[in-house]
């Protein structure tokens, strides 16, 4: 068995793989095709135009899924390994579940409102899925904290703490670049912007603003990479539990057809 198919360690690996496939792939594209300048773009910009702009969009909103799947099932996880009276652990969990779910939404939003078509819901997606995001690696950064010695190990929580500061300090840096980008040069259109020429005024800005926008992108994959290992601890099972010896027992004794409580459940129940 090879490491990516011990428990649930698929999903994690899945997202991180699809997620830079993603990027990668509508880069290679926009530059080939010359809709964005080969010198580091920024990511919503390759997938801008047609035809990256339907690939990007419909691989981004996988991306989304797979991100709210690996959140819940990091849930779990959690809430199975801690005990009752551990209040703030568990309010922290549930926080985190509700960050997760958000900042993977926020990736629909991304993939289904372009910059260059309305730039004001575009922006709202990125704060939900880089901001939120951002939010959510800190708070699993300390539960991973609360979590050690006895479940995770010191180095796992140094490790997402490293990647905390990594984001929080790559959103700082686009930020302060975007509003120095967006000063510069008023009157200008900078969302409908795709070519840039180097010395022009803000290129500066620019530049430095998208390498902090491909760093902040690079510390979210990087953070669900720490989650490779606790997931190979973590199996599904599904349980079928047959409630009658036939589906329609009272029909063939003539009676009127109805279905008891027992019988209109679920049949599958799965367990993490």
């Amino acid at each position: 068995m090879w490491w990516f198919q011990q428990g649930l360690s698929i999903l994690p690996v899945a997202l991180v793989t699809w997620t830079t496939a993603t990027f990668i792939f509508a880069y290679i594209t926009a530059v080939v095709l010359r809709h964005v300048d080969p010198l580091v773009p920024y990511i919503s910009d390759t997938g801008t135009m047609a035809p990256e702009r339907c690939v990007f969009g419909l691989m981004l909103d996988v991306s989304a899924f797979l991100g709210v799947a690996t959140t819940y099932v990091r849930y779990k996880q959690v809430q199975a390994l801690t005990g009752p009276e551990e209040n703030k652990l568990h309010t922290l969990n549930q926080f985190g579940l509700v960050l997760g779910c958000i900042s993977s939404s926020g990736m629909c939003v991304v993939a289904n409102f372009q910059k260059t078509t309305l730039f004001s819901m575009h922006l709202v997606g990125a704060v939900l899925t880089f901001g939120v995001g951002a939010l959510y690696i800190l708070i699993q950064a300390l539960v991973s904290f609360s979590m050690q010695p006895h479940v995770h190990s010191k180095a796992a929580f140094l490790v997402r703490l490293w990647v905390a500061v990594w984001t929080v300090s790559s959103i700082i840096s686009m930020f302060v670049s975007s509003v120095v980008m967006y000063s510069s040069l008023p009157g200008v259109d900078v969302a409908h912007k795709l070519h840039w020429v180097p010395g022009e005024t803000g290129y500066t800005a620019h530049i430095i603003s998208t390498i902090s926008e491909w760093s902040l992108a690079l510390s979210f994959v990087s953070f669900f990479l720490t989650y490779i290992r606790d997931f190979q601890k973590i199996n599904l099972r599904a349980e079928a539990e047959l409630q009658a010896s036939h589906l329609y027992d009272s029909l063939h004794h003539g009676t009127a057809a109805s279905l008891d409580q027992s019988e209109a459940s679920p049949l599958f129940a799965g367990s993490i």
